[in-house]
């Protein structure tokens, strides 16, 4: 029997320590509802120099946390990027808001900030920025453009703990109103299944505190309390809570953040060095502006190459590498189809999705593996 080493887009680096943390939760009188939550939020606020953090159990439910704190409601509308997961605009459908896709930068798989504008209407309360693959959108040319049109910026940053944008760190939420990540495994640090929504705004953050729990309160009453017992119900809330389970290994997750990041940006340019000039595929630029985070590495297949990719695709699974595409565009999506979205209508998204794959990039990873992966590619491209 053969054995082919395989290598996923990503995954998870779990150690002792992190072992360690959770038993001693696991141990205690808390493993929901208790002081672990607290510390991971305040820890997390701290990290990207923000007011307030509010964990919930999925990047999507801090979605819909972070539209319905803003106030997002029927016949609002939001502009977004076709080119991400669907819960960037299904949490927006949550609400009976209306998603609108405006296309994005071939180099980059970010939203075109230039074509935000033309998206503009009445009815436009939200622009909701994805920073693709952990590289910052432009945040400063946005603020303008939404500033004059009296709009709003929520930063969708489930790729991007740990990147940079002007040299502070996302999350920060210094053009948004508030900043979203996600603590899924394959991301950068993980709580299993988990997010979180950061923000300045004290009005926001004691809706997002109830929203994650019934839109409960125990704090602010309208009615006259009947003892320590009393709570009301302020809002159609969700039970959208973290576990002190969960939060006890984002901690020690968050300790290891940086190092995280840092490794993330050295496989980056081994994979650079060795990708440059190639004549079968191009990888997506980090701008001026930016330090990515690189939560995934992209790679375009050139045009003369793009027919051919299931074929690659399946070729680079053979041959132990466990690539991904990311992303279908959203609104090609038959559930979107019938909501009346067409295609054509995102046609940079649409090229782009054509050629992009996505290769094994996660900081266990070692210099070996990286050549590994480089070798296997070049192995399969060399093929055709």
């Amino acid at each position: 029997m053969i054995f082919i080493k395989f290598l996923p887009y990503g995954r998870q680096y779990i150690d002792k320590n992190d072992v360690k943390e959770v038993l001693k939760v696991l141990k205690s009188d808390f493993i929901t509802q208790g002081p672990k939550i607290e510390e991971f939020e305040r820890k997390l606020a701290d990290y990207c120099n923000s007011e307030y953090a509010v964990a919930f159990n999925s990047g999507t439910s801090a979605l819909h946390g972070a539209y319905f704190a803003f106030g997002l409601k029927q016949g609002d509308e939001i502009i977004t990027s076709p080119n991400t997961f669907v819960a960037t605009s299904n949490a927006a459908l949550y609400l009976d808001a209306k998603p609108i896709f405006t296309d994005i930068e071939k180099e980059t798989g970010n939203m075109d900030v230039s074509k935000v504008e033309e998206k503009i209407t009445d009815k436009t309360k939200l622009v909701v920025p994805v920073h693709y693959s952990g590289n910052p959108v432009d945040l400063k040319e946005l603020h303008k453009i939404v500033e004059e049109n009296e709009i709003k910026v929520i930063e969708d940053a489930a790729h991007a703990i740990g990147a940079q944008y002007n040299g502070e760190n996302i999350g920060n939420s210094r053009y948004s109103e508030m900043s979203i990540f996600s603590f899924h495994p394959v991301k950068h640090i993980t709580t299993g299944e988990g997010g979180a929504v950061l923000t300045n705004n004290e009005d926001y953050y004691e809706k997002l505190m109830m929203f994650r729990s019934h839109g409960i309160t125990k704090n602010h009453f309208i009615n006259e309390s009947d003892g320590d017992w009393y709570y009301e119900m302020h809002y159609l809330g969700f039970n959208y809570r973290i576990t002190d389970i969960q939060t006890a290994l984002g901690l020690s997750q968050l300790k290891k953040l940086d190092e995280f990041v840092r490794r993330r940006r050295n496989i980056a340019k081994l994979y650079e060095a060795s990708f440059e000039d190639n004549p079968f595929f191009d990888t997506v630029i980090e701008k001026y502006h930016c330090k990515s985070s690189y939560h995934l590495y992209p790679i375009l297949i050139k045009d003369e190459y793009k027919d051919q990719k299931e074929e690659i695709f399946l070729r680079l699974r053979k041959e132990g590498l466990g690539v991904q595409v990311h992303y279908i565009p959203v609104y090609l999506q038959p559930y979107y189809q019938k909501l009346g979205y067409k295609m054509g209508s995102c046609p940079r998204s649409e090229n782009f999705y054509q050629k992009e794959i996505s290769i094994p990039m996660y900081p266990s990873m070692d210099n070996e593996d990286v050549n590994y992966v480089i070798k296997k590619i070049y192995k399969v491209f060399e093929s055709l």
